[in-house]
Order: structure tokens, then sequence, then C-alpha cells
């Protein structure tokens, strides 16, 4: 009697797929639980079926990374600097609060894809068209992914879940302040936080504008 033979369709892999599914686990579990065999499972295929689109984790990261760049609005050199500037941050900004994992990769990768080589090309090139010199122009980036990242990192570790209001987070903490040690954690507690409508996101935009102003005075 004849084998049976097994008609069950093998899924149809690409780097790109391999690539965008290794986003989608990182998105829902962390960069943390993803790995060759998670990645491979979750595409209905064998670990050794992927290794022909990537070598190992690492290249995963790579490509990863080059990923999130290519969401992230790409300055246009000539452009008016600071609004190129402002709608970078905004756009990166945004793209690590969906994929907070990438915080921390960003500027880690020793093998960048063309989508990240792209992106600081452009932005070099967008502030040093606007009359920045070298130095000024490796400052002024430095300080803008530092404002930026932290920002982000910072928004993450916030003990805020599913738009749960600020007001709601800080008033059990409230409840520390009960001896008045600490009067101006009370202040902008009671006076800002827990207003209605306060949300931390906002002060993004007011602290962007202070490092724009203050990169065009160096100027």
């Amino acid at each position: 009697m004849a084998a049976a033979v097994n008609t069950a369709k093998r899924p149809e892999l690409s780097r790109s797929k391999v690539l965008q599914k290794a986003l989608e686990l990182a998105d829902a579990d962390g960069i943390a639980a993803l790995s060759i065999r998670s990645l491979a499972q979750s595409m209905g295929t064998k670990p050794m079926s992927l290794y022909y689109y990537v070598a190992n984790k690492d290249e995963i990261l790579d490509g990863l990374v080059d990923l999130v760049f290519g969401e992230i609005h790409t300055p246009v050199a000539g452009g008016e600097w600071k609004e190129q500037m402002r709608t970078r941050a905004h756009s990166a900004r945004e793209v690590l609060r969906r994929h907070p994992w990438a915080i921390g990769l960003l500027e880690s990768r020793k093998a960048p894809g063309p989508a990240t080589l792209k992106h600081h090309e452009a932005t070099l090139a967008t502030l040093r068209s606007a009359g920045f010199t070298v130095q000024q122009t490796a400052r002024a980036y430095s300080l803008l992914d530092s404002y930026i990242y932290g920002f982000a990192l910072q928004e993450a570790a916030l003990p805020i879940a599913g738009g749960e209001p600020m007001a709601d987070v800080a008033s059990p903490i409230m409840e520390r302040f009960a001896t008045g040690e600490y009067p101006h954690m009370v202040e902008i507690a009671t006076e800002l936080v827990m207003q209605p409508g306060y949300d931390y996101g906002n002060e993004f935009s007011h602290g962007l504008e202070l490092i724009l102003d203050a990169l065009e005075r160096s100027r």
C-alpha cells in the first residue's frame, strides 16, 4: 500500500514575511520572548526553514530596527529645518509608542539596514543644509534623540494602562503624602497631575519646542 502523501500546504516564506511576523511577536510579547523557535512556531514551520532568510536572532533584530526606522518620518533636506525636526520627533514618539521594545535597540545595531541609514543621512542633511556646522549638527542630533528616546522610555514606564486617567493613578500615591513631608510633590499632584484632562504626553511638545528654540539661537 502506497504511503500516504502529506498534502498540508506549507507556509510561503520570505525575508519580509519573517521580519513582519517577528515585529508582530515583539509587539505582542516583548523582544525577550522572540526567538527563532517561537517565530517558526507562530509561522507554522520549522526553525530550520527560517535560517534561509535570517541567520540568527541578531539578524532578526537588525531587520526589526530597520522596519521601525522605516516607519519614522524621514526629514526632507532643504525643507524648513525646525518643522522637519518637529515632524520627525512627533513621528518617532508615536512609532515608539507602538513598539516600546525598540527604544533601547534603535541605536544599538552594528549592521544598520537601508531604512536606518537613509533616515540618519536625511536628518544630518537637513541640519547641515539649514546652516548648522558639522559639530552643531552632531550636537543637535544627539540632543534631539536623547530627548525623544528619554521621553519615550519614561512614557512607556508610567503605571497607566488602557488610557487610565493620571488622577486615578495619583490618588493612591497621595496617601503617602499625608505626613506633610512632601509639599512640592503634593503641589504638583493637586494643581497639575490630578486636574481633569491632564495628559503627561502633552509635555512632549513643550519640551521639544524649548530644544528647537535653543538650537535656533545656537545656529
